[in-house]
């Protein structure tokens, strides 16, 4: 396989652990998508909320990695109002086309993963290998198993 490549959106940190822990285990480079919008204090909590609720995007740095010269790229979100952060939907978008094969993970702090994997795919028109649901509320160690046994699964 083709070197694989982790891109994720992370507010908090939490989805930026969850990253580097899928990285470490897939021997993958990883790279951060950053949104050009102020998204911190409460304002920033409830702007991304209403943001990601509507499906709306947003404007992104631009990336250095082209998703075409990986063979798999492992997409990442918190979730927000049940749907994947404005900043990856930019990026999903922006790449469209690009992708030879890919998995979701997300972070959920109250929920579950919602409808953003199927919205994800259906940006892509690409059906995911894998997709990993991790809570913000994991215990110590457990991001890393479900990382591992994620990985494990894509192979």
């Amino acid at each position: 396989m083709m070197k694989p490549l982790v891109v994720f959106f992370s507010r908090s940190g939490n989805t930026k652990r969850a990253a580097e822990a899928i990285a470490s285990a897939l021997k993958a480079e990883t790279e951060q998508i950053w949104d050009k919008k102020k998204r911190s204090g409460p304002f920033g909590f409830f702007s991304a909320g209403k943001d990601a609720a509507t499906g709306k995007t947003t404007k992104i740095e631009p990336t250095k990695n082209n998703p075409s010269s990986f063979g798999l790229v492992v997409v990442g979100t918190p979730i927000w109002a049940g749907n994947m952060a404005p900043a990856v939907r930019a990026f999903l978008e922006q790449n469209r086309g690009k992708f030879k094969k890919v998995a979701f993970f997300c972070t959920a702090g109250g929920g579950t993963s919602g409808n953003a994997f199927g919205e994800m795919s259906k940006l892509l028109g690409l059906k995911p290998v894998s997709t990993l649901e991790l809570s913000d509320k994991e215990k110590p160690g457990e991001t890393e198993r479900k990382a591992k046994a994620f990985v494990q699964g894509l192979s």
